[in-house]
């Protein structure tokens, strides 16, 4: 039997792509571990690469992948639920520092927007464009629905939000460590507001502490860039 009737067999298998996307990410895991965790090797960006080369080298197209690893974009909702289970054990300290929290919350968010907005008109974009970067640093389901909301591009927007977390997950740690931040709660709390799920994945890594608090970064920021975001485009006309 060739290897494209072997193939043509394989494609027709519904569990094929969620085994390969499993079984990619695992191998880039290793990868990643092999080369002592080297910042631009990101597991995830890894994967990315991989899966595309292999749809393109297969001509699949993405609805047909996506109908075979669908269960693992499922996962995501109790993943991200389940971020709060570490949270619970650092509820004391989450008290002591409920104020300088919300301070950075509100200033990281207005930062990641504002900046986006400044550097996205400094090099010319506009447009479908421009709305479709502005919630690049909140998680993608919440991004896709506010891009939608204010008239961008969900689909841009879900690769805008990718490529954020994959490079703070690969400079975020590198840069906080050149700044000399130590503390692990401001660390985790910085690499969720930026560069939610993916940099969480990174933190946790780091920290246990680093990481309960950039989830807990991920998902406030993502309820106030929802708010901040429409508000923002209303006021300086950008539909």
């Amino acid at each position: 039997m060739s290897i494209t009737r072997i193939w043509v067999y394989l494609a027709e298998q519904p569990l094929l792509w969620l085994a390969l996307t499993v079984g990619v990410f695992w191998l880039a895991k290793q990868f990643y571990f092999a080369v002592r965790q080297f910042p631009l090797l990101n597991p995830v960006l890894v994967s990315v690469a991989a899966i595309v080369a292999l749809l393109a080298a297969t001509g699949t197209p993405y609805d047909e992948y996506f109908q075979g690893a669908q269960f693992v974009n499922f996962l995501l909702g109790p993943a991200t639920v389940a971020l709060a289970v570490p949270l619970a054990s650092q509820i004391d300290t989450l008290k002591r520092a409920l104020l300088p929290l919300s301070i950075a919350l509100a200033v990281g968010s207005l930062t990641g927007i504002l900046s986006t907005l400044a550097i996205g008109w400094a090099l010319g974009i506009d447009g479908q464009m421009l709305l479709s970067l502005l919630p690049r640093s909140i998680t993608t389901p919440i991004a896709m629905g506010v891009s939608d909301q204010i008239g961008g591009s969900p689909q841009l927007t879900a690769v805008f939000v990718i490529l954020t977390g994959i490079l703070g997950a690969a400079f975020g740690l590198p840069l906080l460590g050149a700044l000399r931040l130590r503390d692990p709660i401001a660390g985790g709390f910085a690499l969720g507001v930026a560069s939610h799920g993916i940099g969480t994945a990174r933190a946790f890594e780091y920290n246990q502490q680093a990481g309960a608090f950039s989830g807990l970064a991920m998902g406030l920021n993502g309820t106030l860039t929802a708010i901040l975001v429409p508000l923002i485009v209303w006021l300086f006309g950008l539909h």
